[in-house]
C-alpha cells in the first residue's frame, strides 16, 4: 500500500502538541510496517531526522501552508496532485485538516474543537476558515481519530458522524521523562532558580493556556506566603499575547518567575522532573500532554476540572473547578505546600496515571485506525 501523511508539523527544533503527535506515531508505524510505502507531504525544506525509515519518500509541496489561503492551496491543489502522483491508497492528516478535493480514502485526526469554545481566542481569519471548512472535513472523512474520550464526544455534540467511526487513542509520553535523583534535581535548580524550589507550566503561552491567571495566582502565593518557591514557565509565546504580558508586568513578584523559551525535550524532561509540581490551569485542552510528562516523573500537577484534563490528570493531582478564580489556583499550590502527605500521596499515583499513556499505544491505536480504513 502507498500511504501519504500530512507531516507540515514536523520542523526541526520547533515540535510542539500536533508535531510530537506526528513525529512519535509515525516513527513507530513506518519502522514496524515495512511492507508499506510512506510518502510524507511536508510544506518546506524537511530534515534527514523525520525520515524514519527505507521505506519513507519524502515531498516537499510548496508554499509553506501557514495562512488560511495558503492552508486552501495546499489541502485543495498541491495535495491532491500530490496523491495522485503518487498513486495513494489513503491518506492520513495528523492536523485536523484534509483534502476536499482528493478521491483518495482520509484519516482525520481531530486533537480538538477549540475553536468552537474559545473563538475570541483565534485569529479570525484562522476561525472563518475552521468554522466553515472543519465540518466538510468531519463529513469527508473515512474514520476519525481523537485523543480522549472528551474529545471524542466533543466531536459527536458538534458534527453528525456515526460513533463507530471515531478511535480514541491518546497521546503518548517520552521515556526521558522519568523520576530524578535529588543531587541531580539541586543542579537543575541550581542552574534555573539558584536553588530554589519551583512550579512549572510547561507549553506555549496564549490566552487558553490561561497562564495570566498564573501569574496572578502565584503573585498573590507570594504575597500572602514567605515562600521560597518560584515559577518557572517553560515555553514560547505564541500569539494574542499582549494583555498576558501586560498582567505579568504589574506582577510584584514577577523576579520570581523564570521564562526559560521553548526548551528541547531533554532538557524540558529534565526541568520538568525537578520541579515541586507542574500547574497546567488550560481552559481547554483535547488531552494535555504536559500533564502525563510531569506525572511520568512523579511530579504532582494541579489542573482544571475542565474539558479532558480531569480525564488525563486522573488521581496524579489537584482539579480547580474554576481555573478564572485565581485564588482556588492559589489555594491548591499552598495545598501542595503544606500537606505533604498529600503531596507524597499524589507522588505515588502520578506515574501510575501516565503509565496509561504511551507512545506505543498511540502508534498502535492510529495503525489500527488506518488498516481499518484500508481493509474496507
Amino acid at each position: 500500500m502507498n500511504i501519504a501523511v500530512n507531516t507540515r508539523f514536523l520542523i526541526k527544533n520547533k515540535l510542539e502538541g500536533i508535531g510530537w503527535f506526528t513525529y512519535e506515531t509515525l516513527k513507530r508505524i513506518t519502522r514496524a510496517h515495512p511492507e508499506h510505502q510512506f510518502h510524507f507531504f511536508f510544506d518546506r525544506p524537511y530534515d534527514e531526522e523525520f525520515i524514519f525509515s527505507s521505506n519513507v519518500t519524502p515531498h516537499t509541496i510548496h508554499p509553506p501552508a501557514r495562512h488560511p489561503l495558503l492552508w486552501y492551496w495546499w489541502f485543495e491543489k498541491g495535495v491532491p496532485a500530490a496523491l495522485k502522483k503518487v498513486n495513494a491508497d489513503l491518506f492520513l492528516s495528523t492536523d485536523g485538516f484534509l483534502s476536499l478535493s482528493a478521491k483518495t480514502k482520509q484519516v482525520l485526526v481531530i486533537h480538538d474543537l477549540a475553536y468552537r469554545h474559545y473563538p475570541h481566542h483565534v485569529n479570525q481569519s484562522a476561525l472563518i476558515y475552521y468554522k466553515y471548512f472543519t465540518p466538510k472535513y468531519v463529513a469527508r472523512a473515512s474514520r476519525i481519530v481523537t485523543v480522549s474520550e472528551y474529545s471524542k464526544n466533543d466531536i459527536l455534540q458538534a458534527f453528525h458522524y456515526p460513533a463507530g467511526k471515531i478511535d480514541v487513542i491518546g497521546n503518548g509520553v517520552h521515556e526521558f521523562f522519568k523520576p530524578m535523583p535529588d543531587k541531580e534535581k539541586e543542579k537543575i535548580k541550581q542552574r534555573y532558580t539558584k536553588g530554589a524550589p519551583y512550579f512549572i507550566y510547561a507549553g506555549a503561552i496564549h490566552p487558553r493556556k490561561n497562564v495570566d491567571t498564573l501569574f496572578q495566582a502565584f503573585d498573590k502565593l507570594k504575597e500572602e506566603h514567605d515562600l521560597p518557591h518560584k515559577l518557572v514557565i517553560a515555553g514560547r509565546f505564541a500569539w494574542k499575547t499582549s494583555s498576558i504580558k501586560s498582567i505579568y508586568d504589574k506582577l510584584k513578584h514577577k523576579e520570581d518567575i523564570i521564562f526559560t523559551g521553548h526548551l528541547g525535550r531533554k532538557e524540558l524532561a529534565n526541568i520538568t522532573a525537578a520541579s515541586f509540581a507542574m500547574v497546567y490551569i488550560s481552559l481547554f485542552e483535547g488531552f494535555g500532554i504536559p500533564l502525563i510528562e510531569a506525572m511520568q516523573c512523579s511530579v504532582p500537577c494541579v489542573t482544571s476540572n475542565s474539558s479532558s484534563l480531569p480525564e488525563v490528570c486522573g488521581n496524579g493531582g489537584l482539579l480547580v473547578q474554576n481555573p478564572r478564580d485565581l485564588n482556588e489556583v492559589k489555594q491548591a499550590m499552598l495545598q501542595l505546600v503544606n500537606d505533604s502527605q498529600l503531596y507524597n500521596q499524589l507522588q505515588i499515583q502520578a506515574p501510575l496515571q501516565a503509565a496509561k499513556y504511551t507512545w506505543e499505544k498511540s502508534a498502535s491505536g492510529l495503525w489500527r485506525s488506518v488498516a481499518k480504513v484500508m481493509q474496507g
